[in-house]
């Protein structure tokens, strides 16, 4: 029986300063107007938490395991280029994806009218379908005070060949006694 296997991530990033101003890219599209948010990357916390629910989902790592500070070859980089290489990753692990949902929380930018052209842009990039909703904390915390963007993403995988690694998946150590 092949059992589905879920993920969570979570990815948060501030408002960049306003004396260092940054393109805001979030949800794989580029928002023209808007401030952006700092990070590593482009600070896409959209596709960064989507990526990381599915190496959570795996259990081979995170975000940072695999594009963390410590690799200069993903400093700029794109959420999407993240999502399409951790969406690669997974599958070389030996899973296939079943979907991503992502909700983030913000009072800006107005993601509505955009909804559908970003979930395009990550599920193509993910090879799987992608969900983004999104809300605002009433005021409330620090995207409530316009300080930043968080996002919350689920992931669902499942495992299509022996590559899958048994040492991840719950149960007793080999050699150790049943319960």
């Amino acid at each position: 029986m092949v059992l589905p296997r879920t993920g969570v991530g979570i990815d948060v990033h501030a408002f960049a300063p306003e004396d260092d101003p940054q393109p805001l890219w979030l949800g794989g599209l580029f928002w023209e107007g808007e401030r952006g948010l700092s990070g590593h990357s482009d600070g896409d916390c959209v596709a960064h938490a989507a990526a990381d629910a599915l190496f959570s989902a795996c259990g081979i790592g995170d975000l940072g395991t695999h594009f963390g500070t410590d690799r200069p070859e993903y400093s700029g980089a794109s959420g999407v280029k993240l999502l399409s290489e951790a969406a690669r990753i997974v599958r070389a692990a030996g899973f296939e994806i079943g979907n991503v949902a992502v909700q983030f929380v913000a009072n800006r930018p107005k993601f509505g009218p955009r909804r559908e052209e970003s979930q395009r842009v990550l599920s193509q990039a993910a090879g799987a379908p992608v969900s983004v909703t999104a809300t605002t904390s009433d005021g409330l915390g620090f995207t409530g005070r316009g300080e930043g963007i968080s996002a919350v993403a689920t992931a669902l995988v499942y495992p299509v060949s022996a590559h899958e690694d048994h040492a991840t998946a719950p149960g007793p150590a080999k050699g150790a006694p049943h319960a």
